[in-house]
């Protein structure tokens, strides 16, 4: 299904939530005090993190915005999100009686590592009749997050799951694919992702998602194994319709394209006093992958913003808040430099 010009944007559809980002002094031992530092609320979930990162990096095309949120607080601080970026909101629906989607977003002060507590909500809610693709010109339909939305993730009609269904609407409408999966055991993110594959244009996911999906084991004790990654990503482009896969690890990525392109890019070292959290590195990484097939960049062009654009959102505890413009981002990254590790996969 190739590009056309009279398409144009990108349309972030699924899961919308907000995101309490509380920096702690420590991460506590069970029934033991952790002290939180700051505790600042930004949105969060796939749709708010890659149209508010593509938007950020100076997007000038179309960037859209389907969902269900509750008509409350947290809703309101998403819809004011979306205005403020001039992201079009039309089929962002506020539901009244229902809580918008949340997240703590737990972040250890040393580290910046951090860890979620979810609270569904609205996503509770959501299923394939919410997301109308007709409506939209976009070029591009971002999808997610399988896993996080129960009626979403089960049977939909006759298809394996509503994710499937949405997939299935959003081609057939014309848009290309691409979904964002969640980080779980390896044996869930192959259930919630192997009916998705027929109905994928494109999948950029982290090295831990992408042994799940391809059956190998990338990621041993805690270290990332990047020849694994690049044979997960060759193994998802032969049992899908993909045209590019993207799997990024720590110090690197690899794209692999279906003609047979691929292409290994080492990751930016990010100076470590500048580095308040790693939340929502990998969807802006997906933002600059997403950017790139948008606007027909070379494969070492995107993988480098995609990188560029994870390493400026270490800056900040939320999502997208320290995201600059790309030609920023890819000069903030020169001059940080790369890590030449990431080039061995």
């Amino acid at each position: 299904m190739p590009l056309t010009e009279e398409r144009s944007g990108v349309v972030c559809a699924g899961s919308w939530c907000v995101d309490h980002n509380m920096v702690l002094d420590r991460w506590p031992a069970e029934e033991t005090l952790g002290t939180v530092l700051s505790d600042d609320h930004q949105g969060g979930c796939p749709g708010y993190n890659m149209s508010t990162a593509l938007k950020r990096l100076g997007a000038d095309f179309p960037v859209e915005g389907i969902g269900v949120i509750g008509d409350d607080e947290n809703g309101r601080l998403l819809v004011d999100a979306c205005d403020a970026l001039k992201i079009d909101r039309s089929q962002l629906r506020q539901q009244p009686g229902l809580a918008t989607a949340l997240s703590l977003v737990m972040i250890a002060e040393r580290t910046g590592k951090r860890t979620f507590f979810y609270l569904a909500g609205a996503h509770a809610h959501l299923t394939p009749a919410d997301f109308d693709f007709v409506k939209t010109k976009a070029r591009i339909a971002h999808v997610g997050m399988p896993g996080t939305c129960a009626r979403m993730d089960t049977a939909w009609k006759d298809d394996a799951s509503g994710w499937v269904t949405v997939l299935k609407a959003a081609r057939a409408a014309g848009l290309k694919t691409n979904i964002e999966l969640v980080s779980a055991a390896p044996e869930v993110i192959f259930r919630l992702a192997e009916p998705l594959l027929p109905h994928l244009d494109m999948l950029v996911i982290n090295d831990l998602e992408a042994g799940g999906v391809a059956g190998l084991e990338t990621v041993k004790d805690g270290v990332t194994d990047a020849a694994a990654c690049r044979e997960a990503a060759t193994r998802i482009i032969e049992r899908s319709v993909a045209g590019l896969v993207a799997v990024h690890y720590p110090m690197g990525a690899v794209v692999v394209t279906r003609d047979g392109r691929s292409i290994v890019h080492p990751s930016v070292d990010v100076p470590q006093r500048l580095v308040k959290s790693s939340n929502g590195a990998g969807d802006c990484f997906a933002a600059g992958i997403v950017y790139g097939v948008h606007e027909g960049w070379p494969l070492e062009r995107m993988a480098k913003l995609a990188h560029a654009a994870a390493a400026v959102s270490l800056r900040d505890t939320s999502t997208t808040g320290s995201v600059v413009p790309w030609q920023e981002c890819l000069r903030l990254a020169d001059d940080w430099g790369w890590r030449q590790q990431g080039l061995h996969a």
